[in-house]
């Protein structure tokens, strides 16, 4: 009688049972990110941030990058390569489903190749799908990928969120209304506040899923970004500012990581607009750049030179940051045999990240020095995809180009910089073509090389990944291969 009194008044009081837990553990997560996606579907989309909230928790793919950029079974538990290196075979797992209740199968995997290679596609990794000669599906778990060239890079391709595996009933919707085979689902989005996934029942592993709940709040002002995680309105930042790096590490409620990514921040130059279709005023604005001020001046000297479109992280970057010397007098001279003369003004487009806003006022302030007035303008992501990249109309801008083994981006004329330059396509087709490891290496130097050599864009810094998260938190990676929160394993200790 006396027990059950007494568990009757700990039930009234609220309170934990003898032997209970006195709380649950915790398993919901807030994260901070600075920009706000245009949408949630990486295939259509070009903005990193979507791949930030979808990529492995709501969309999969048929292989898996790992922290250490490498390649894992996804929805392809196992593959196999011809000797040519022209068609791979792919084993699928068992029991995916999409959240809407549709199962996953080869045909899903055609018609994402497929979408993605069409003509409307507006894949930024089009390229890779246009190379796919035949996808075959001989059964429901078989698909076989022909290639009209060799992609020594297609394993990890088929990894990245561009290669998102999305169902034919929700793929025109998937901006809005993601649907995926994840862990997660979608559940909601405020505009211009948050996104929310739950858990999602038609997992094919839920007990591995410690997280019931995921929400991402946009945060664009670093300062508001630290006073969230001080106050505990968010419980990480995995990819945040170094502006309050050394208040962090001394304080014991977080941990603090320093990790790399694959992200190339580049000072873009509009190739095609006059002045900068000379490469003497290309290499000018080379010249006129000091790498360790920018560095100093917007990541608070945390971020590694580069001189190329090209990750030291590889076995084949090539240190190229000693070409163009930091020197006024060799600017000045290039610019007046170009015939630009002093005083001219050039727009410097700059979107809300830290580093391109705080990077931008280091670099007019450098431009000026050989005579140039450099015009700030501070855009939101939406107008910098539309003026920049999609409409080409700038002159100058920065921003990080985080997608991995992304040099292929030079090969398109169309891209937002428009560099058009045969040699450099042959080189890298040529590179792709070589079944010999060394000697796909050598000319994947030299194409770093080229693009050097023709300074398309003026090459600043690696990104570092800064991650800042409440302690108890765990399975947060602290190097970014790839821009993705993967959460799959992340969990409450």
């Amino acid at each position: 009688m006396k027990t059950t009194m007494l568990l009757a008044l700990v039930a009234a009081l609220g309170l934990a049972a003898p032997g209970s837990h006195a709380q649950a553990k915790k398993d919901t997560l807030t994260l901070g990110m600075t920009l706000e996606p245009p949408g949630l579907d990486p295939t259509t989309g070009a903005a990193a941030a979507i791949g930030e909230i979808t990529h492995y928790n709501l969309y999969e793919c048929l292989t898996r990058i790992n922290d250490k950029g490498g390649v894992d079974p996804g929805l392809a538990k196992s593959w196999s390569i011809s000797e040519d290196q022209k068609a791979y075979t792919f084993k699928l797992v068992e029991g995916a489903k999409f959240h809407n209740g549709e199962p996953f199968s080869s045909a899903t995997v055609k018609f994402a190749f497929e979408r993605a290679k069409g003509e409307k596609s507006t894949n930024k990794r089009k390229a890779i799908f246009a190379n796919m000669e035949a996808i075959e599906t001989p059964d429901p778990s078989t698909v076989i990928i022909k290639l009209k060239a060799t992609n020594p890079n297609l394993l990890f391709n088929l990894g990245e969120n561009t290669a998102a595996l999305v169902e034919p009933k929700s793929a025109d919707t998937n901006a809005t209304q993601p649907v995926g085979t994840g862990p997660f689902k979608f559940s909601a989005w405020q505009k211009g506040q948050s996104v929310t996934l739950v858990k999602a029942e038609t997992y094919r592993e839920p007990a591995a899923i410690k997280l019931s709940r995921i929400t991402f709040r946009f945060i664009n002002d670093p300062s508001a970004m630290s006073a969230a995680l001080l106050a505990g309105d968010i419980d990480a930042v995995p990819q945040g500012g170094t502006d309050n790096i050394d208040q962090f590490k001394k304080d014991k409620r977080f941990t603090v990581t320093e990790g790399l990514t694959e992200g190339e921040t580049i000072l873009g130059i509009n190739n095609k607009r006059k002045p900068f279709d000379d490469v003497r005023v290309r290499r000018a604005i080379s010249h006129a750049i000091n790498r360790q001020e920018i560095i100093d001046g917007a990541m608070n000297g945390v971020g590694v030179p580069i001189g190329s479109h090209f990750s030291p992280n590889n076995p084949d970057y090539v240190d190229l940051t000693g070409v163009y010397p930091h020197s006024v007098s060799k600017a000045k001279a290039l610019l007046a045999e170009a015939g630009v003369a002093p005083g001219t003004e050039w727009t410097l487009v700059l979107p809300p990240p830290t580093y391109a806003r705080r990077g931008g006022e280091v670099i007019a302030a450098q431009l000026a020095k050989v005579g140039i007035k450099a015009k700030l303008e501070n855009v939101e992501w939406a107008q910098w995809l539309d003026v920049v990249y999609k409409n080409k109309n700038y002159d100058l801008s920065i921003v990080s180009h985080v997608e991995p083994l992304d040099m292929v981006i030079y090969e398109n004329p169309s891209y937002y910089f428009q560099y058009d330059n045969a040699d450099f396509r042959s080189l890298m087709q040529q590179s792709r073509a070589a079944l010999d490891p060394k000697e796909r290496s050598r000319l994947t130097k030299l194409a770093q090389a080229k693009l050097t050599e023709d300074a398309v864009n003026g090459y600043l810094f690696m990104l570092p990944r800064v991650s800042y998260y409440k302690k108890g938190l765990t399975g947060i990676w602290q190097n970014a291969p790839i821009f993705v929160n993967d959460l799959t394993r992340v969990h409450w200790q």
